[in-house]
């Protein structure tokens, strides 16, 4: 770990030199006047078709090929396109930034946006197996990693991270989520944030990030991408607007609207959420960017009538910039004529765009920064991409098996042990499967081609035929163990990839099964861009080792821990289903007016033929898988174990505003160095509106050998226990409170304590 932080210092340090130390740079920052200064110069020179052209981005398909047309140059030279999207070339960005700056009427620069996920050529775990680190630290640094890689070669906005709460596993889009929980999905999207930005835009290797996408997108009916969401407004606020209030508060740089439909207004329209919230309370001058074509989305919302009043309402609810279509192109000027768009709103849209243009300091140094040495999938960034994969990987199950010892052969199966282009995940336009390492390169390095027998048994995921059991059962047969490395590819998740059945696609479940009837240690390794269900083969399995796709490095990271060379570490930032149709399912729900329990509830299988009806425990349950999931949140094993004890308050009455400390000591009681991740969990008993059963404070990563034990305490404040109650007030209520500090949202040492006035 200590490798990475010094490798992110190192980058962080040059950074500072770039922007500080060249004296040029300095100087001319002490005669500037002020970026709003700067802007207001701008837009008193601009007409009104200019005005308009800074809100135009341009897009273009990813796969799209031939040189630039000669009509994009000239919509350049006129002034009518603020950014583009998807440029593929970096010669091809130059060209249109230097047409921009020295051929247009003002020379104002370009941006130049790109969906730089999880790595632009190095790429890092997807976020959600980012989040499963717990380590905002990592995804820090795997945003500086991109964002370095990035602008070298002319990217200078990405459009991450994304911040939607994910409570549903079927929503394809939860493989970009950092999981379920508003804290750490605000801890990691700040982190990446910082990562991407650094604390100066105006430093060459920054990169613009985007906070998507506002709001509730992760909330859509039935896990369906662009779907319908309905959300209480304190529920609203308590939980799916905090990621993008502590992102705006981090000072990112711009913001993206969803596609999905907020309480029956689309998002992209959503005046309240843009304008009320965003400017109003939050103050927030950064730039709004729609999404691809979620403009003209509104005409099929049913919200807008035809492209001319989308572009309406899209203005005036306070977008800045339309992604790909062209309604404000071709409308802005008409709606403002006619008085349906005021245009001092249009000047508001623009000082937005311009002010982020001046802060990324595109006016002084337009072009891509020069670099004597590439470091695009350096060595360090590529160690780096690995440890965030060995942080991220979660053991679920483990009955003996792993550690691996180095003795004997292994019999490597499954169709994801050698696909090196899977393994990176969703959202990877410029990974590479050639910079990539699998399981089998990996695996065959560390312990000889000679005890690594490969057959893949399924040439990819979603195969249903069998053709390729008997190769991999024969390997099976001639070895002492099996792994076999299994899962989603990578286009089965993401945007528009939900599924209904989130099972292991194809036949993978039937091979399994046929593997465990050689009665061998047998060892699953996934990885997947979701939570899948393993309950069909769990008992066939001796120990499962999760992994949310881990990129570039996943081969030698999984090797290394499958070897017992570092011990698992990762932990559930969401919660596994047993079954798809527990889905929504997380872990900070109610706890409804009859909670299930165990004493009460009574299997499908147990019921008396002709029961009485109101005999089976009137409880809030499934008949036929109870009332629980396969695991919790925050869940995740490791090679050893630890135990929980002395669980202590500094006070059990708390002031408002005051803070108490809660501690315990966390014991090593297996025989491995191991982490764990210790997390604070309350309840608010009772409250102005009902509040969730536990709720995420914050949490601590610890490192412990064997035997010994450390203290770990926590800092609780009034503040961290506000909500907003039926009047949409942000308060602390007096009144009891429990309190754990556990190993996961379903278990831990439990105390309470009690708010007073």
């Amino acid at each position: 770990m200590e490798l990475g932080f010094t490798i992110m210092r190192r980058y962080l340090f040059a950074a500072i030199v770039i922007c500080v130390c060249c004296p040029l740079v300095q100087a001319h920052a002490e005669t500037e006047p002020p970026i709003e200064q700067k802007v207001e110069q701008l837009l008193n020179k601009m007409s009104l078709a200019e005005k308009i052209g800074q809100t135009n981005l341009r897009g273009r398909s990813s796969r799209a090929k031939g040189p630039l047309p000669d009509s994009l140059k000239a919509t350049v030279r006129a002034g009518n396109v603020g950014a583009f999207l998807n440029v593929m070339k970096p010669d091809e960005r130059d060209e249109l930034q230097r047409i921009a700056v020295e051929e247009s009427r003002l020379g104002i620069p370009l941006l130049f946006g790109r969906d730089v996920i999880h790595g632009f050529k190095t790429i890092f775990p997807i976020p959600l197996g980012l989040a499963a680190s717990w380590q905002p630290e990592l995804a820090e640094s795997g945003a500086r990693v991109s964002a370095i890689e990035a602008t070298e070669l002319g990217v200078n906005w990405t459009f991450a991270p994304m911040m939607d709460i994910a409570r549903d596993p079927r929503w394809g889009r939860i493989a970009e989520s950092f999981g379920e929980d508003p804290v750490l999905t605000s801890a990691f999207s700040v982190a990446m944030v910082k990562g991407f930005q650094t604390d100066d835009l105006s430093n060459p290797t920054a990169m613009a990030a985007t906070a998507k996408h506002l709001v509730g997108y992760g909330a859509a009916e039935g896990g369906r991408d662009y779907n319908t969401a309905m959300i209480p407004e304190g529920e609203l606020r308590d939980v799916y607007l905090k990621p993008f209030k502590a992102a705006a508060d981090a000072g990112v740089a711009s913001m993206m609207t969803s596609f999905n439909e907020l309480n029956g207004v689309p998002a992209t329209g959503n005046k309240f959420v843009l304008t009320d919230i965003l400017r109003g309370e939050w103050q927030y001058d950064g730039m709004v960017v729609s999404d691809w074509d979620s403009v003209i989305e509104m005409i099929a919302h049913g919200y807008a009538a035809d492209k001319k009043q989308a572009a309406e309402r899209a203005a005036n609810a306070g977008l800045d910039m339309e992604m790909t279509s062209d309604t404000y192109e071709l409308y802005l000027a008409e709606l403002i004529k006619q008085g349906k768009v005021n245009d001092a709103q249009l000047d508001n849209l623009v000082r937005n765009i311009l002010r982020m243009k001046f802060r990324l300091n595109l006016f002084d140094h337009p072009q891509r920064r020069k670099v004597e040495k590439s470091t695009i999938l350096s060595a360090e960034h590529r160690q780096l991409a690995q440890q965030a994969a060995v942080q991220s990987a979660i053991l679920l199950k483990n009955d003996g098996a792993l550690p691996l010892t180095s003795q004997g052969k292994i019999a490597l199966i499954g169709p994801l042990a050698n696909a090196a282009h899977e393994q990176m995940g969703t959202w990877v336009f410029d990974g590479r499967a050639e910079n990539n390492i699998t399981m089998l390169d990996a695996m065959q390095q560390q312990l000889g081609k000679q005890n690594v027998l490969f057959a893949d048994g399924l040439a990819y995921s979603r195969v249903k035929v069998q053709d390729g059991f008997a190769a991999a059962i024969e390997a099976a047969k001639r070895a002492d163990r099996i792994v076999f490395v299994g899962g989603e590819e990578s286009i089965l998740s993401g945007e528009a990839h939900s599924r209904a059945d989130i099972s292991l696609p194809g036949a993978q479940e039937a091979l399994i099964k046929e593997l465990a009837k050689l009665n061998k240690p047998l060892i699953l390794v996934v990885m997947a861009g979701r939570p899948i269900t393993l309950g069909n083969i769990i008992n066939d399995v001796d120990a499962v080792l999760f992994n949310f796709h881990p990129g570039t490095m996943a081969g030698p990271a999984i090797s290394d821990l499958l070897l017992g060379k570092v011990s698992p570490s990762g932990r559930l930032p969401v919660t596994f289903p047993i079954t798809a149709a527990q889905a929504p399912i997380y872990y900070n729900h109610k706890n409804t007016g009859r909670p299930a329990n165990d004493k009460d509830y009574v299997p499908i299988d147990d019921i008396p033929v002709q029961a009485w009806q109101s005999s089976l425990g009137n409880d809030s349950h499934y008949l036929d898988i109870g009332f629980r999931p396969a695991y919790p949140f925050g869940y995740g094993l490791t090679y050893s174990t630890f135990d929980y004890s002395n669980l202590k308050l500094d006070k059990t009455s708390l002031n408002m505003d005051g803070k108490l400390h809660a501690s315990a000591t966390i014991t090593n009681t297996g025989k491995r160095e191991a982490s764990e991740v210790v997390q604070l969990y309350i309840q608010d008993v009772v409250g102005d509106v009902t509040r969730p059963v536990r709720e995420l404070k914050d949490w601590q990563k610890i490192t412990l050998q064997p035997g010994q034990s450390q203290t770990v305490t926590f800092t609780l404040g009034t503040d961290q226990l506000a909500f907003h109650n039926i009047s949409m007030q942000n308060v602390t209520e007096p009144g009891d409170f429990n309190l754990w500090i556990a190993p996961n949202a379903a278990s831990g040492l439990q105390t309470s304590f009690k708010v007073i006035e």
